[in-house]
């Protein structure tokens, strides 16, 4: 009896230290994985690499046979000679250079030979007095006085043409507010306070607010719309910018949250019906009157660190499977086509259950079950994740071969981020919430401008003009 006991008891401990031996291996394999992420296998920026020992990149893309720099057949570009020079200086031999006669005055030259210098100006600031005269009325004896120009409002001011400048530094070249006002200490002489810098991209910001409010409109009625978010900082504590972009319209919205609460304050989510481009962020699937689109630029980078990490064959197969479903319908975009054959859909979807089914299969659950984490759901491997969400939201994944509207990936969203990450490298942190808000207002419109190839130094000037350029709205 008692060898039966003491038999029992060990059998329960052997399960209980081959349990704990699992665990310690789950835990041992994610810490190893963890240290192999990278920019290239993981949603890092590629700043997280410069501490880590770079291996060789392995690119996706196939080697070509062009050589570096400019190929056969590109057209050079270089400074050429303007057709209306603004100033034109002759330079006339006075003597022969061989005999030394002198040549006379109304002497026509033979040939000329051009050249042409293109600099800048003198920089200086031009001072305009405005004077309201008052004149007194020989009938009635009244006085009248003149009316001073209506952006004309205080006795000393800046003028537009500095303000524009002053917008244009801070807002599309990222320069913080002392650096702008030294910058226009040296050029112009000029001595603004930082804090009249910030009045003036405050005035900026209420102009264009109207105007954002018109793009916000015009991207819930477009057809899809690339979604992203991103850390940053107001007054040292974090926040998040969210974006809401297409190919020709932009806008930034601040935020203390990163989910809902946010997207539903931004605006533009709750009422959009089209397809929403994002990283699978449950903030964003829980709008279900539109419907979804997943970047697969993400998806790549994740097959990546599973083939690297995990030694799984079916991610590069997977991953492979993407990039030429991705160059089919390119190729057929091109030849003009709306969509794809409906037998090649059907080809793709086959192929991609065929993987599905691989991946589940390569990444089962353990005989007892998965582990519960702390909040009491299933604690599974990152390989199941993935393989589960391309179960569950393979349309999603396909959705650039379902509609050729839709893209593969949401690098747009990802592109018009970074430009507030490289205002926040130069400039630091914002320092109140209406100064974030103030400056991605100006952001949302710049960016708009630019996407539709407009001149952002016109656009600018046109705040304070009175007549403010629009960018076309029409829905995309």
């Amino acid at each position: 009896m008692d060898y039966q006991q003491e038999n029992k008891q060990l059998k329960q401990r052997i399960q209980e230290l081959e349990a704990a031996l699992q665990a310690a291996q789950q835990q041992i394999a994610e810490l190893t994985a963890l240290l192999k992420q990278n920019s290239r296998n993981s949603h890092w920026p590629s700043s997280r690499d410069k501490s880590r020992k770079k291996k060789r990149t392995k690119s996706l893309r196939r080697k070509s046979d062009k050589k570096p720099g400019g190929q056969k057949g590109h057209q050079g570009h270089t400074l050429k000679m303007s057709d209306t020079p603004d100033v034109v200086t002759v330079h006339r031999p006075r003597t022969c250079q061989h005999c030394q006669v002198p040549f006379a005055a109304e002497q026509r030259a033979v040939a000329v030979n051009k050249r042409q210098v293109h600099d800048l100006p003198p920089l200086q600031i031009v001072v305009t007095e405005h004077q309201a005269e008052t004149l007194c009325c020989p009938h009635c004896h009244q006085l009248s006085q003149g009316a001073f120009p209506p952006d004309v409002v205080v006795p000393v001011q800046y003028g537009p043409g500095i303000q524009q400048l002053a917008v244009y530094l801070k807002c599309e070249q990222y320069i913080p507010y002392d650096r702008s006002r030294q910058f226009l200490a040296d050029l112009f002489d000029l001595s603004l306070s930082p804090g009249t810098l910030q009045n003036i991209v405050a005035r900026a910001a209420k102009r264009l607010r109207p105007i954002v409010a018109r793009v916000k409109m015009a991207l819930i009625a477009g057809h899809t719309l690339h979604c992203d978010e991103s850390g940053f900082y107001i007054g040292g504590e974090r926040h998040w910018l969210h974006v809401a972009a297409t190919n020709t319209l932009t806008c930034y919205y601040p935020h203390q949250r990163r989910g809902r609460r946010a997207t539903d304050a931004m605006g533009i989510l709750p009422h959009f019906r089209g397809t929403a481009i994002h990283d699978f962020w449950s903030a964003y699937r829980y709008y279900q009157t539109c419907h979804h689109g997943l970047c697969n630029s993400h998806h790549l980078r994740d097959l990546t660190a599973v083939t690297e990490n995990g030694n799984q064959a079916w991610a590069t197969r997977f991953k492979w499977f993407l990039l030429s479903t991705k160059q089919a319908v390119d190729q057929a975009r091109l030849a003009g086509a709306s969509a794809l054959p409906p037998p090649k859909v059907a080809q793709i979807e086959r192929i991609y259950d065929q993987l599905i089914t691989v991946a589940l299969q390569a990444n089962a659950p353990p005989p007892g079950g998965w582990p519960r984490g702390k909040r009491g759901r299933p604690k599974k491997t990152k390989p199941r994740n993935l393989a589960e969400r391309f179960d569950k939201h393979r349309h999603e994944v396909l959705a650039f071969v379902y509609d050729f509207k839709v893209p593969f990936d949401n690098n747009l969203a990802e592109r018009d981020i970074r430009m507030l990450k490289v205002q926040q490298k130069i400039s630091g942190c914002f320092r109140s919430q209406a100064g974030a808000k103030d400056f991605c207002t100006i952001r949302s419109y710049l960016s708009s401008m630019r996407k539709q190839g407009a001149s952002v130094w016109a656009a600018l000037a046109s705040v304070w003009s009175g007549d403010i350029l629009v960018p076309d709205l029409t829905p995309v």
